[in-house]
């Protein structure tokens, strides 16, 4: 997988330096559209994640971020009863020397 990463690598490279190829990418039409071809992935698993939650929400079930958000939740609840707790304990009583 390396060879064939730095084979694509280097034939890229070959291709930047032919002054041909060099015109063709100063064109602002082509630059668009290889930035629009680059973010593809991107808009392709944005778009999957979004239908995912609404099949999710379709189906009553949680999603990820809201599993996320009550565990948050539920550890700031946690946090505060415990210094509730810790706020109202009894002093321990002091024994004096007469006792």
């Amino acid at each position: 997988m390396s060879s064939l990463k730095k084979g694509l690598i280097r034939q890229g490279l070959r291709l930047m330096s032919d002054p041909r190829v060099v015109k063709w990418m100063q064109d602002e039409r082509v630059m668009r559209m290889v930035m629009r071809a680059l973010s593809v992935p991107a808009r392709a698993q944005s778009f999957a994640k979004e239908q995912l939650e609404n099949a999710a929400k379709a189906m009553a079930l949680a999603t990820e971020a809201e599993v996320k958000d009550l565990r948050r939740t539920v550890r700031r609840l946690e946090d505060e009863l415990a210094s509730l707790k810790s706020d109202r304990a009894p002093e321990p009583r002091k024994v004096s020397a007469a006792e």
